[in-house]
């Protein structure tokens, strides 16, 4: 007797996850941990939500040009069809750094002196001075975007048609670009 086979019809949460389609060309949005940003970044670069990537992260800093971030753009790029990015940070930073801070102080205090000798002595691989600035990051948002930028910009694996822009939100949901040094 043959195996009887049960055939499942997958079931979506949401309509366009099902619908989607893969030669649409999307846009990738790059931002910090802000909540809200997705309505104002629809109206402001008439993108459709089906089309919006997000990637989302404690600034939108790419500090290094082979991490993960910039892995998850790459792949972005060439799976999704990527043509568009957005590097998007906000003025509206919380204290989530010195509360970081703090912990890690109460917490790890021996292993942040280890981690703080690290970064004062191997330069080469750290880009800030310290744990606390590493932690931090820029306080200057516009900075950080920029640097990003360029970073995917002049990275050998983005395409050159890609576009790559920049955009600030402050505080009162108003968005700006980011003039390019």
């Amino acid at each position: 007797m043959g195996k009887l086979l049960k055939v499942f019809k997958p079931i979506y949460l949401d309509e366009r996850v099902c619908c989607m389609d893969k030669t649409t060309k999307k846009t990738l949005f790059i931002t910090d941990m802000e909540s809200g940003l997705e309505p104002i970044l629809q109206q402001e670069t008439n993108v459709q939500p089906e089309n919006m990537l997000m990637i989302q992260s404690y600034g939108p800093i790419i500090s290094h040009p082979f991490g993960e971030i910039m892995r998850s753009i790459i792949l972005a790029i060439y799976q999704e069809k990527v043509e568009e990015i957005f590097v998007v940070g906000s003025t509206n930073k919380r204290n989530v750094f010195e509360d970081a801070q703090s912990q890690l102080k109460v917490n790890m205090n021996d292993k942040l002196k280890t981690v703080d000798y690290l970064f004062k002595n191997v330069k080469p691989d750290f880009i800030e001075d310290s744990i606390s600035d590493w932690l931090d990051g820029s306080r200057n948002v516009r900075e950080d975007i920029n640097k990003s930028v360029e970073i995917i910009r002049h990275h050998p694996l983005v395409p050159s048609n890609v576009k790559i822009h920049s955009l600030v939100v402050n505080n009162n949901a108003e968005v700006a670009a980011v003039n390019q040094p």
